[in-house]
């Protein structure tokens, strides 16, 4: 005599719960995304040309501090550390990231400029 109890069939698994999750999930990203740049970076990097005449500006960007030409200069007097050498405002600047500047650092001191009145900018390694 067999006193086995019948199997019941196994129940599959309701995948409502988990598609649930899954579009609660792409709504919070939806919304909590940006879907519009404030401001875009656009520089044209050194390798792609360009003529550039009269002295040197170069513009040492760092993690907090700034040169032009090697002499370290505070953000707020970088407009005026330029003027001798610029001839118009369209002249190349040289923009070079170290000492672990991160891209804002660099957009913020192209947004300095641009507020100066220059236009022209390089971005090199």
């Amino acid at each position: 005599m067999d006193l086995t109890l019948p199997s019941k069939p196994r129940r599959k698994p309701s995948l409502t719960p988990m598609i649930d999750v899954v579009f609660l999930l792409l709504v919070f990203f939806m919304l909590a995304s940006r879907f519009g740049a404030d401001a875009v970076l656009q520089l044209p990097l050194a390798g792609q040309g360009g003529s550039y005449t009269g002295p040197p500006r170069l513009v040492g960007i760092g993690a907090a501090n700034l040169d032009v030409n090697g002499v370290p200069v505070a953000d707020s007097n970088l407009t005026q550390a330029l003027a001798p050498l610029m001839e118009t405002p369209g002249d190349m600047l040289i923009l070079r990231g170290r000492d672990g500047a991160d891209l804002q650092r660099i957009s913020d001191v192209t947004g300095l400029l641009r507020q100066a009145g220059f236009t022209n900018f390089v971005l090199v390694e």
